[in-house]
């Protein structure tokens, strides 16, 4: 189910009109996770930079500061000599990702509830709606660039830089994961989840929060137990 009186009828903001307010490197880095995020760029494959500065048009500078900002963040391995090789997907990092991901998430989820502006009520309700509209079409990308607008408007509305910080790594190897193995049957129940956390924290409840936060990261984990043992 859900939640139709938390979603407000205006348009997400799509990642092409995201881009155009942004620098170039900034750009650069949300296509390429984009493409790492959903398998486009295969995991365990190798590219060069000079394919990747082809492919996105935008220029050598931006697309090395992409690249090295997503090789910190372990999407991307920069070997001398070898190329560019992207990060495998081991089925039982899953969980590991998961164990470090749920303290962090249950601390934004509370900080959101305490310090949610009307600027970020607007992202949540945007994201909200944008998820609705991607379980009823099955759109798997429309609901992964939905989750991602949740995680920034989380990360704005939590006022902790530090927590933001540490999670966005984590967000983005999760939901590589959750595509790679649970992206064709688990778009509603998914969607049941976040949207229970939008309207927490929408309300302004910390408990409530910190209670849907940790709910949404045991149905991912239970997701990712199944995929470790495949």
């Amino acid at each position: 189910m859900i939640y139709p009186e938390y979603i407000r009828r205006s348009p997400l903001i799509s990642m092409e009109a995201t881009m155009t307010s942004e620098p170039a490197a900034g750009r650069a880095y949300r296509v390429l996770e984009h493409m790492i995020v959903t398998l486009e760029l295969a995991p365990a494959s190798f590219v060069t930079e000079g394919a990747l500065i082809e492919k996105l048009a935008l220029g050598r500078t931006p697309v090395r500061e992409a690249i090295q900002r997503l090789a910190w963040e372990g999407l991307l391995d920069v070997r001398p000599r070898a190329g560019i090789a992207i990060a495998p997907l081991h089925p039982g990092d899953w969980l590991r990702v998961l164990d470090a991901r749920r303290g962090v998430e249950v601390v934004l989820a509370r900080s959101a509830a305490r310090f949610v502006t009307r600027e970020a009520a607007d992202l949540f309700h945007e994201a909200a709606l944008a998820m609705q509209k991607a379980v009823i079409s099955g759109n798997v990308l429309a609901f992964i660039q939905a989750d991602k607008a949740l995680d920034e408007a989380l990360a704005m509305a939590a006022d902790n830089p530090f927590a933001a910080r540490l999670a966005a790594p984590l967000q983005t190897h999760s939901r590589r994961f959750w595509f790679r193995y649970k992206a064709d049957t688990g778009l509603a129940e998914s969607a049941e989840h976040h949207v229970a956390l939008i309207r927490s924290i929408l309300d302004g409840d910390e408990e409530a929060a910190a209670k849907d936060a940790k709910r949404l990261m045991a149905l991912l984990r239970g997701h990712a137990e199944v995929a470790a043992t495949r």
